[in-house]
């Protein structure tokens, strides 16, 4: 029989841990669940149903011992968007559409799984993942301000949803604002004081910061207590989330048409790829801290079928959740025995807990949305980017951007592109250092870094610090027809590789190219430090023997070939 490795050699002391994981996520999973079903205009129990059985099915799959997946903010507003523009928030259709998000977008995964591609997660730089972050969550919180308010939202767009916003202000429900400002002022005072207010008072750091974590399960329960026990909903007229169906999660599969299937190809792709770096990026920092290893492919394996079990049992996409794995990790799980016991913990509240569940406030469950995203915005981050790389800061600045004035694809595409371009650019506008020797060492070093360094009168040194191909060459040969014009007394030019890793057949060619052209200006062509894979090249293209230079093993060789002529 096929175990997972964490249950083949299961311990019987880890089983408090992941029991008291379980059990702490699952409080955390229900009001999740709900809120970010509806952040992503779906049914509240199809975040439910996300939360069981894709738990299991990552458990058997995935390298990580300690993450819990399940519904999440930014994934939430990734199928919020693919599905709007084909169907109504809340309508049959819409879930149809998000059945079929998680169905594609777990067989893409697994299917990059077999073919060994855990190497896509370095496709999505860390700049893009920064800015599509920050887009995401001012978009999160922009969808979130209706409920807050008691007003009809309008739209997903930021263009759309600020326009709608400034209307129908002036038609604010006083006791869901006076709900709303309550739940907000106390999630973000016990994000920020509690455990150290809890620590000064002589509790345990760990019971303190887990207390923390789950203040916001605990504020949602209470309000949903209240709110049914007094009918607040009749008395001060707050909108609840409505009738939740009760019974376990059913067998699915989307009702569309072929060319409906279609237009959710890239949006699915899109969102599995964004799932996967986050799940990812979750897993490493949690393996970090234990000593452990994670396994890209089957992380892959794991998301992939944890989506396609979403897909089928009427669930939505999921991902790894860094605040939940968080929680979990505290909580003492370890194994993934701890999001199996999460999984059996809320089947109860599917079968029991609807009647009492349709009572939750919405403005609770969107505060709760709103602190839990606001963290996530990463100021910074970005500062530091910013001030790293100018390039990078750029493409995050794009990235964030479309994201809030065109939608969450576009910006993921956008922030892609943005990051190949740059790289193409820098690429092709290669950094060339003209070099000299360090007195009385067999060092050589840039000439506008080190004034001190010796130069042999006619000879010119120049490093290219990047391979050969056909984007930059041109940029390499105007670069070095300027240096020779400004020192008309050079004979002898040498081209430092040792930078160079490969060079193409354009690269190829223009280096005969240039010696010929380099010969009438009475200038002689050399190459030193050439690696040797790119000396194989060239010599089975028989360059050797068209070539009418000096090859050098290193560039002191040069320095002394010229000193003894």
């Amino acid at each position: 029989m096929c175990l997972p490795n964490w249950l083949r050699h299961y311990q019987s002391t880890w089983w408090v841990g992941d029991l008291s994981a379980g059990v702490v996520v699952a409080l955390l999973l229900v009001p999740q669940g709900l809120a970010y079903a509806m952040l992503a205009g779906l049914p509240p129990a199809t975040g439910l149903y996300a939360s069981v059985i894709p738990l299991v099915a990552y458990a058997l799959l995935g390298s990580s011992r300690q993450q819990s997946v399940g519904p999440m903010a930014v994934t939430a507003l990734m199928t919020g968007a693919a599905i709007a523009p084909f169907a109504h928030a809340g309508s049959v259709q819409a879930v149809h559409y998000a059945l079929a998000l998680a169905l594609l977008s777990g067989l893409f995964l697994l299917g990059f799984a077999v073919l060994k591609m855990g190497w896509l997660a370095h496709y999505l730089s860390q700049p893009v993942i920064t800015g599509f972050t920050a887009g995401s969550v001012v978009l999160i919180i922009l969808s979130q301000l209706p409920p807050l308010f008691g007003v009809d939202g309008g739209g997903r767009s930021f263009l759309v949803q600020v326009p709608h916003l400034i209307h129908v202000l002036p038609q604010t429900h006083a006791p869901t604002l006076w709900l709303s400002l309550a739940s907000l002022l106390f999630l973000w005072w016990s994000r920020g004081f509690l455990s150290a207010s809890l620590q000064r008072l002589g509790i345990a750091a760990f019971w303190a910061n887990l207390t923390t974590r789950l203040a916001p399960a605990v504020w949602v329960i209470l309000a949903l207590a209240a709110t049914a026990y007094w009918r607040l909903d009749w008395h001060w007229g707050w909108h609840t989330i409505g009738v939740v169906p009760s019974g376990l999660p059913a067998w699915s599969w989307p009702d569309l048409t072929w060319r409906e299937w279609q237009t959710m190809l890239v949006p699915a792709l899109l969102l599995g790829l964004m799932n996967f770096v986050q799940s990812i990026s979750v897993a490493q920092s949690l393996a970090l801290r234990r000593g452990e290893r994670i396994d890209a492919n089957c992380e892959l394996a794991g998301l992939g079928l944890a989506n396609v079990a979403a897909g089928l049992s009427s669930g939505m996409p999921v991902t790894g959740g860094l605040s939940r794995s968080a929680v979990n990790a505290a909580a003492g799980a370890n194994t993934q025995m701890s999001s199996v016991i999460t999984a059996l913990l809320l089947l109860p509240v599917l079968l029991f807990a609807s009647d009492v569940l349709q009572f939750l406030p919405q403005a609770v469950l969107a505060a709760t949305i709103v602190i839990a995203v606001s963290s996530m915005f990463g100021w910074s981050e970005m500062r530091q980017i910013w001030r790293y790389d100018r390039a990078d800061g750029l493409a995050m600045l794009f990235t964030f951007l479309t994201v809030v004035l065109a939608g969450v694809a576009e910006g993921i595409m956008v922030g892609m592109a943005c990051s190949l371009a740059f790289l193409v650019w820098r690429s092709s506008h290669p950094h060339i250092a003209e070099l000299g020797r360090l007195p009385n060492t067999q060092h050589y070093r840039n000439v506008l870094r080190y004034p001190e360094v010796e130069r042999l009168p006619e000879v010119m040194l120049l490093r290219v610090d990047e391979s050969f191909y056909f984007a930059n060459v041109q940029f390499i040969e105007d670069d070095i027809n300027r240096r020779l014009q400004q020192q008309p007394e050079v004979k002898h030019l040498v081209l430092v590789l040792s930078a160079v890793n490969s060079i193409d057949a354009s690269a190829f060619a223009c280096l005969l190219q240039w010696q010929q052209q380099l010969q009438p200006q009475g200038v002689t062509l050399h190459l030193a430090e050439v690696k040797g894979p790119v000396y194989d090249r060239l010599r089975q293209n028989d360059f050797l023997s068209r070539f009418q230079g000096q090859i050098f093993l290193s560039t002191h060789q040069v320095n002394e070939y010229f000193r003894a002529e």
